[in-house]
């Protein structure tokens, strides 16, 4: 747990975050009393959420690590997150050293702390960008300073496009965002599903009514529409512990209860 007697400046404890609640899902200690509480409550009503924060978190380390291995070394994650454990840097340096990666959001809670944890890490910095338009961090010049758009890049937007409420807009976002990658680049996405327990959605809604953001679960159809200008690979959309799924690790019994619905997809 985070000491609330020191936090970076400018961050609020009162008010819940969805990136700090996710990290203490992870098992982090970057958050607070107020995060804490709504986590809390969100396993009350889906008792799975610790189990659904940690396969999604190995899901993108699974795709960072496979893309780095097809000579991917350009990398931007885009949303509300925290560097944690095992996140995109420290997956990608695994097999490629020389990878670059840019950590992009616009919240303030984010901004602050990961500034703090990135301070010492090479290789890795963090912009200012809005997440509600992922095709924008391909004309910030901050971004254009760091990432070469003429060779290829992996976009990760890991929980961002639920925060999109408009399918058409969170679709024209995305066709923005292939047209300004080279071919050959990817796109790792999660996003948050009802579909295994429609009748959830209301008391999750609830539950994160306090925090600074607010999602919106879809049907498999409506995420194939939103990412379809990208072309999927194998085994294209699925529950985050299917895609890929190591083979010494344990199978989930249940994959549908992790509330994710995943996948990689290429630009021509």
């Amino acid at each position: 747990m985070a000491d609330e007697r020191w936090t970076p400046a400018d961050v609020d404890l009162a008010t819940p975050n969805t990136a700090r609640i996710y990290d203490y899902l992870l098992g982090g200690k970057d958050n607070y009393a107020a995060d804490r509480e709504v986590a809390e409550r969100l396993l009350d009503v889906i008792p799975e959420a610790r189990t659904a924060a940690r396969e999604n978190h190995a899901f993108i380390g699974r795709a960072v690590r496979f893309l780095a291995r097809e000579g991917v070394r350009q990398f931007i994650d885009i949303g509300s997150k925290l560097p944690a454990s095992g996140n995109v840097h420290e997956v990608a340096a695994e097999t490629a050293p020389d990878a670059t990666v840019v950590f992009a959001d616009g919240d303030p809670v984010v901004l602050a702390h990961a500034r703090a944890l990135l301070a010492r890490t090479r290789r890795a910095a963090f912009v200012r960008c809005d997440p509600l338009r992922p095709d924008a961090v391909a004309d910030d010049p901050e971004v254009r300073a760091l990432i070469d758009f003429e060779r290829p890049v992996a976009v990760v937007l890991d929980r961002v496009l639920h925060f999109i409420e408009d399918d058409d807009a969170a679709a024209a976002a995305l066709r923005r965002l292939h047209a300004a990658l080279a071919p050959g680049s990817h796109l790792v996405f999660t996003h948050i599903t009802h579909e295994p327990e429609p009748e959830s959605g209301g008391d999750v809604g609830r539950v994160f009514k306090p925090t600074s953001g607010h999602f919106w679960g879809r049907g498999r159809a409506g995420i194939l529409g939103i990412v379809g200008c990208f072309d999927l690979v194998e085994p294209g959309l699925t529950y985050t512990p299917e895609w890929r799924p190591d083979p010494s690790a344990p199978r989930a019994a249940h994959p549908e209860r992790t509330f994710t619905l995943a996948g990689v997809g290429r630009r021509r």
